[in-house]
């Protein structure tokens, strides 16, 4: 397995304060080469499974958030979860609780004649599915734009503000409707975040000066926000586990907003079922998750949880895993 020095941990830092920053910047931010930069980046895509990826904003592409789970018979498990993986309506596609739970979120539009069809009509009809529960996301305290501290940390503040300078002004929060000229930018930008304009542009069939404007624009609105998906394990990273909460609904904003500060969560959001709060945690051993579920995470208003763990990655943020 590749172990990840300073400069490897930089360059994941450096990516996730601005995704598409030149490599010439990065480079001198981190003092180092532009050559030696571009050669960690690809050897980091092709052993530490790194990529950039650009998701929309849900509110901008009008779609609800949906934790769907799935129980199975142990046979079928690996077939269903590889196929949700494929669907471009999913991501973060998990199979947990000793293989035969797949967990992921499905991301419906709001209205229409397809709308929630995964969840309503495609899953209860294939065979081999023996129980399905769907839970709406409401709200995101931890995830998303908002990225796991175990990625963070190798860069000085002094650094993060000059590649911040660089970047995109800070978003815009007013709502957008996402065109169809957006959505085609977007899919090409969940493949390669970092592409350059003239692969956008060929991918898009508009021209490197179009594109431009148009990623401008839509980082500026708010209709979009880069993530890093990575290989766990070359954090140091060998146990994740889904933690399903119920507390008080008076004391659900008290408590996911306390969570959401913990190094050990990558992700904290509000959902809806009779487990109303869900965290994913990311440990370094089995030791290290006990530690945290009985002495950080043992709060008096959190009344049950449910511990799964993660067996097997199928679908990250965009990026499909062997």
């Amino acid at each position: 397995m590749l172990i990840l020095d300073e400069l490897d941990r930089a360059l994941i830092h450096a990516l996730h304060v601005d995704a598409r920053a030149p490599f010439t910047l990065v480079a001198d931010v981190l003092g180092s080469s532009t050559q030696t930069v571009a050669r960690r980046y690809r050897r980091l895509h092709a052993e530490a499974g790194l990529r950039v990826v650009a998701l929309p904003n849900p509110r901008s592409a009008h779609t609800d958030q949906w934790f769907l789970r799935l129980t199975a018979a142990t046979r079928t498990a690996h077939d269903l979860a590889a196929a949700l993986a494929r669907r471009p309506d999913t991501s973060w596609v998990r199979l947990t609780s000793g293989g035969t739970e797949i967990v992921a979120i499905v991301h419906a539009a709001p209205g229409g004649p397809d709308a929630h069809s995964l969840l309503l009509r495609d899953i209860p009809r294939t065979a081999g599915v023996t129980g399905v529960s769907a839970h709406y996301l409401l709200h995101t305290y931890l995830g998303g734009p908002t990225p796991w501290r175990g990625r963070l940390g190798a860069l000085s503040p002094e650094q993060e503000a000059r590649l911040r300078a660089e970047a995109a002004p800070a978003p815009d929060t007013a709502p957008y409707a996402l065109t169809d000229a957006d959505r085609r930018l977007l899919a090409a930008l969940r493949t390669d975040a970092r592409a350059g304009y003239a692969d956008l542009a060929a991918a898009t069939g508009s021209t490197p000066a179009t594109v431009a404007r148009r990623l401008t624009a839509l980082r500026a609105r708010g209709a979009l926000f880069f993530d890093i998906d990575i290989e766990p394990a070359v954090l140091g990273v060998t146990v994740s586990a889904l933690l399903w909460m119920q507390v008080a609904p008076s004391r659900l904003d008290e408590v996911a907003t306390a969570l959401a500060d913990h190094d050990e969560l990558a992700l904290v959001a509000a959902t809806t079922g009779p487990t109303n709060l869900v965290a994913h945690a990311l440990c370094t051993d089995a030791e290290a998750l006990h530690h945290y579920l009985t002495r950080r995470i043992a709060l008096d208003a959190i009344t049950r949880i449910e511990t799964a763990p993660v067996l097997r990655t199928y679908k990250a943020a965009a990026t499909l895993r062997g």
